[in-house]
């Protein structure tokens, strides 16, 4: 399933979820970042995708995509967002 940031660019796919385990809600998705959205924020990798940790509390509507509420430039400042250890 792909994610999408608010105005429309390509954050990149989930791979994995983080749960909860005593109430068993998803707490974070696991996105493994386009190129692209990978060097804007930071998380370029020399030989493989970067996968990063997005709260839930940032995810506006889920269909056939992942809507985000913030924007790519509002996500290069958002302390929650960080590297996932696969």
């Amino acid at each position: 399933m792909f994610v999408i940031c608010a105005g429309g660019f390509d954050l990149g796919e989930v791979n994995g979820v983080e749960m909860n385990t005593d109430t068993w809600q998803v707490t974070h998705l696991h996105v493994k970042l386009s190129k692209p959205a990978a060097g804007d924020l930071g998380f370029k990798k020399r030989f493989r995708s970067a996968t990063v940790c997005v709260p839930i509390s940032l995810v506006s509507t889920v269909g056939d995509n992942i809507l985000l509420k913030r924007t790519l430039d509002e996500l290069t400042k958002h302390l929650e967002i960080s590297e996932c250890r696969e």
